[in-house]
C-alpha cells in the first residue's frame, strides 16, 4: 500500500489552526528525544516553552525496547498538557545489537498502545557503525516487517546507507501505509530517489548550520507540500543560526518554529502557510486527530 501526498489545508482549516494557538499558526515537532536524561529535571518546563511557542505536539521518538517503553510512558502520563504527546516504538541502528526476540517482540506490543503512532526509529547508519552493518540491516527489515504487520508508518533513519538503505526499503515499501525518512541531510539525488519511494521527509536545524547543511537551502523545495513535515531531534541539532541560543546548547522541541521559518523561507512560503500545510500532514501522516 502507499499513501498520497496530504492535501493542502483549506482556508477553514488554516483558520482553525491559527485559532487554536490565540490567533498564532501551531507546529508539530514529529521527533524530539524526549527520554533523553538532559529532558529529566525540568520536562515541565520544557513543554511550557514549547506550547509558548506553538507547538500544539510532540511525537518522542524511540530508540531501543526500554527507551520506546519510556518514550509512550511520557506520553501516556502527560496527556492533559496543553502540548499533546505521541511516541513511536522501535530500534536506531546504532542500537541494532539489541535487536533480540525479546526487544522486538516489546516493539510490536508498544505499537499497540494508545499514543504509539510508529514503528522506528529504524534504519541504517554507516556514518558511525555502532552495531555491525549487517546487524544494521537485518533489525531494519525485522522492524519494516513489524509496521507492515501493524499497519503503522515508519519513522526513519539513513546516515551514509543510502545504497543499502534504499534497496531495502524498495523491497518492503508495497507493505508499509507511509513512512518518513526523519532529519534529511542528503543531496538532490537521494532526496528524489525518497521521493520516487513515496516517503515523506522530516527537516531539521540541519539546514540552519552553515557549515554542512546550506546546500538544504534549494532542496527543500523539491519536497512536494503534503510530504514535508519539520521536527527539532531535540537535544541534537540545535539550530546554529538563532539569534538567541540557550547557554547549554541543548535543543528543545520549542525550536521548531525556528526551524519552520527556516524551510519556509527557502521555499518562498509565508510561515503561517507552511506551518499549516506541515502540522496538517503530520496529523494525517501520524493519524493524530484520532
Amino acid at each position: 500500500m502507499t499513501s498520497s501526498p496530504t492535501p493542502d489545508p483549506s482556508n477553514d482549516e488554516r483558520t482553525r489552526t491559527v485559532a487554536a494557538n490565540g490567533g498564532r499558526p501551531t507546529l508539530i515537532d514529529i521527533g524530539g528525544n524526549l527520554t533523553n536524561r538532559v529532558f529529566r529535571e525540568d520536562m515541565g518546563a520544557v513543554l511550557e516553552r514549547a506550547a509558548h511557542a506553538g507547538v500544539s505536539a510532540i511525537v518522542i521518538t524511540g530508540v531501543s525496547a526500554p527507551l520506546s517503553r519510556r518514550a509512550f510512558e511520557i506520553a501516556a502520563e502527560r496527556t492533559s498538557r496543553a502540548v499533546r504527546l505521541y511516541a513511536t516504538s522501535g530500534i536506531h541502528p546504532h542500537n541494532a545489537k539489541t535487536a533480540n526476540t525479546e526487544a522486538l517482540r516489546e516493539i510490536e506490543e508498544l505499537l499497540a498502545k494508545p499514543r504509539v503512532v510508529a514503528a522506528g526509529e529504524c534504519g541504517l547508519d554507516y556514518d558511525r557503525d555502532f552495531s555491525p552493518r549487517d546487524v544494521q540491516r537485518r533489525a531494519f527489515e525485522q522492524q519494516l516487517e513489524i509496521a507492515a504487520a501493524t499497519k503503522k508508518p515508519v519513522f526513519l533513519h539513513e546516515r551514509a546507507a543510502h545504497e543499502d538503505f534504499t534497496k531495502i526499503l524498495a523491497k518492503h515499501r508495497p507493505n508499509l501505509t507511509r513512512a518518513v525518512v526523519h532529519c534529511f541531510t542528503g543531496d538532490r539525488q537521494t532526496l528524489e530517489r525518497y521521493i520516487d519511494l513515496d516517503l515523506h521527509i522530516g527537516f531539521t536545524g540541519w539546514l540552519c548550520d552553515e557549515r554542512r547543511g546550506t546546500h538544504l537551502h534549494d532542496l527543500v523545495g523539491l519536497v512536494p507540500r503534503g510530504r514535508i513535515m519539520v521536527e527539532t531531534d531535540a537535544p541534537f541539532i540545535l539550530p546554529r543560526d538563532m539569534p538567541d541560543k540557550p547557554k547549554n546548547n541543548r535543543n528543545e522541541p520549542a525550536f521548531v518554529t525556528h526551524v519552520a521559518r527556516s524551510v519556509a523561507r527557502h521555499r518562498g512560503e509565508t510561515f503561517e502557510d507552511f506551518a499549516a500545510h506541515t502540522t496538517a500532514t503530520a496529523t494525517a501522516f501520524f493519524d493524530l486527530a484520532s
